[in-house]
């Protein structure tokens, strides 16, 4: 089977991204690259079964520089031509040991910027330029949270990473704008997931965390949507007609 969709993933072996790479390998013409810090043989299973074009990249997001790297040269050993559209989907983040950030270690608060921040920025520089003048569409969907938006009590990086997120999503999206024929960009908010972040958040120490029982409460009133229904939810919104038109935007939003 030929493929004619490149989708690139991170985060990509548990959660809301694995849920993505599975609905996409069930779609015909999909060539799909993941970046995780592990190899999910369960997607390379799907893949097979799909006849999809599959590659696993076990590589540390805390570490970005030669990720980066290493996905513009791959990029750029492809025939461009070949593609109706090239997506990067920047998912994989952390939140860390929740705490205040006056008793944060600096070497866990450096992993989580690195990974929730350095690492979508690096990768965005990366597939902009390396598919400059591909003939498909081009799009960056970054995932980004509601703690980007409305800043909660021993979740700064996570916080600082998802606003960050947000704002330099606007800033591209100006540049790509400006080129006529760039690339569009969102940083969209998934809603509230049954996801291991969420299971952290739950199992966090109350002092630490004093908004712990509102995530307890979440869970227990039934309010978490699943991770393969958010996926949908987050695909179907790549597909929109409007997509990049709010650079920063919501799943929810009409």
């Amino acid at each position: 089977m030929n493929s004619t969709q490149l989708t690139i993933i991170t985060g990509a072996s548990r959660g809301l991204g694995r849920a993505m790479a599975e609905q996409l390998l069930a779609r015909p013409g999909q060539r799909l690259l993941c970046i995780s810090r592990r190899a999910d043989e369960q997607l390379s299973a799907r893949a097979r079964e799909s006849g999809a074009q599959l590659e696993q990249w076990q590589q540390d997001l805390a570490d970005p520089v030669p990720v980066a790297v290493r996905l513009a040269d791959w990029l750029r050993g492809l025939d461009g031509q070949a593609y109706e559209s090239a997506t990067l989907i920047n998912n994989a983040g952390t939140v860390g040991r929740t705490r205040p950030l006056a008793q944060a270690a600096a070497d866990e608060l450096a992993q989580a910027l690195r990974v929730g921040l350095e690492a979508p920025l690096l990768l965005t520089s990366a597939f902009l330029a390396a598919t400059h003048g591909w003939r498909g569409a081009r799009k960056v969907l970054n995932i980004s949270s509601g703690l980007g938006r409305n800043a909660m009590a021993s979740q700064a990086p996570y916080c600082a990473a998802k606003a960050g997120m947000d704002h330099f999503s606007r800033a591209v999206a100006l540049e790509e704008e400006a080129l006529g024929t760039g690339a569009k960009i969102v940083s969209l908010a998934p809603g509230v997931i049954d996801t291991d972040m969420q299971v952290q958040l739950r199992g966090a120490e109350s002092d630490m965390f004093p908004d712990r029982a509102r995530f307890e409460r979440m869970k227990a009133q039934g309010q978490l949507d699943s991770p393969e229904s958010a996926a949908a939810k987050v695909l179907a919104y790549l597909e929109r007609t409007d997509f990049g038109s709010k650079p920063v935007a919501d799943v929810r939003d009409a």
